[in-house]
């Protein structure tokens, strides 16, 4: 098969003051032979959501839909049956609102116009006490986590301020329960445990409109965890650490305006890597907060997606970045979709060869999925939409492996299978 494969040097941009490096990396060409994919199932739409609030949720082996709608002028959560059209339960969340529309308040750098407070967030799901739950903020400032199962609210929490921005899942102290974070707009932090009780709170300068990042704790490495926040305050953000009690650890003004930014795991230790508006990875250093470094990708903005414990995949302007963590060399890049904008990278075995690897959606809906090694094996997705989040995945067909999930600017859901 002729994999197009072409290697090059790129230059980046780079010089003493701003850090940022120089590396080699192999271009992976599109292949000619690449497998299309195909339209498996499409759900009916959820008006409410701009399509990057959804998320998937697997409860007795079996996965849910989850999107924030609008029914009957209440904002609501609705669970869909992956593949069908059976909607299991809906949720009440508020009373008469607008829709969302323009914005998730996730973070993610992938809304319509930025991340200005919205009436819902985004959704998170994880798992406390056992059981599988769906969280949000609102932007009338609570906190609601609902069971996931059946859609019954297990705990709502006031914030103490205006919200809407996607809370966090995660175990903060490393003792096996997991926390749920959420932060205000104006920067408050509250983090409650399974049944809803304050363990930590803060009260931090300046705005928030990214969601906190949930650092767990490696005993045997050492590691501590954390709660990262960012706010606006300083030039051009600040970077807060708290611990497990709400106290800060460090606090640190990164080089970038980030527009995105997650959490991963290095072979020397957890870093935050931040998607700065003028193209460039942050990565800092999850103990003190000091730089890692800082590479250019391109001269527009980027999307920080997932990561394992080498890479960290980054979308932007028609192209996709796996950047090793642990020195900032681009492994490989991988064009396609010209200039349309690429939503955040997630990772998943799509293919069913047991290896977890890369797959983006962009602007137009398309789908690329692709090897470790950035060989693309799949291609296509449904036409004439607009995807504004990053892709989801469930087993839609019955046959073991994840097919694709894009979720459309009206709400609809459109599995593809690669």
């Amino acid at each position: 098969m002729d994999r197009r494969v072409l290697f090059a040097t790129l230059i980046l941009l780079a010089g003493g003051a701003t850090g940022v490096g120089v590396s080699l990396f192999a271009f992976v060409g599109v292949d000619d032979a690449t497998t299309e994919t195909t339209v498996v199932w499409e759900s009916e739409p959820a008006a409410g959501d701009d399509g990057s609030g959804a998320v998937v949720a697997t409860v007795d082996g079996d996965p849910l839909l989850l999107r924030p709608a609008v029914e009957n002028g209440s904002r609501v959560v609705r669970a869909t049956v992956v593949g069908t059209d059976e909607t299991p339960w809906t949720a009440p969340i508020a009373g008469p609102d607008a829709e969302r529309g323009g914005g998730d308040g996730s973070g993610d750098g992938n809304d319509a116009d930025g991340d200005d407070p919205v009436a819902v967030s985004g959704l998170t799901t994880g798992t406390l006490s056992g059981d599988t739950v769906v969280a949000l903020t609102t932007a009338s400032g609570r906190l609601v986590v609902l069971d996931a199962g059946d859609g019954t609210e297990r705990f709502a929490v006031d914030l103490g301020g205006p919200a809407g921005v996607r809370p966090a899942v995660g175990d903060l102290t490393g003792d096996g329960s997991r926390e749920v974070a959420a932060v205000t707009t104006g920067g408050n932090v509250r983090v409650v445990d399974a049944a809803g009780e304050a363990v930590a709170e803060a009260s931090l300068p300046g705005d928030v409109d990214r969601r906190p990042l949930v650092v767990e704790p490696d005993a045997e490495a050492g590691e501590r965890g954390g709660l990262a926040v960012l706010t606006t305050a300083g030039d051009p953000a600040t970077v807060h650490m708290l611990d497990a009690s709400g106290e800060a650890r460090w606090t640190t003004e990164p080089s970038v305006n980030p527009l995105s930014w997650n959490a991963a795991d290095s072979r020397d230790g957890p870093v935050l890597a931040l998607g700065g508006a003028n193209g460039n990875l942050e990565l800092l250093e999850t103990s003190d907060g000091t730089d890692r470094y800082e590479v250019g990708l391109q001269d527009l903005p980027v999307a920080v997606g997932d990561a394992d414990p080498g890479r960290v995949y980054v979308g932007g302007s028609g192209s996709v970045w796996a950047v090793d963590l642990l020195d900032g060399e681009v492994v490989w890049k991988q064009q396609y979709g010209a200039t349309t904008r690429i939503n955040e990278p997630r990772m998943a075995d799509v293919d069913g060869n047991g290896e977890r690897a890369p797959v983006v959606v962009n602007r137009a809906g398309e789908v690329l999925a692709m090897t470790q090694q950035g060989e693309v094996i799949a291609r296509g997705g449904p036409s004439e939409v607009v995807a504004y989040g990053g892709p989801l995945f469930a087993d839609v067909t019955g046959d073991g492996g994840d097919e694709v999930i894009v979720v459309a600017d009206d709400g609809t859901a459109i599995a593809v299978d690669t």
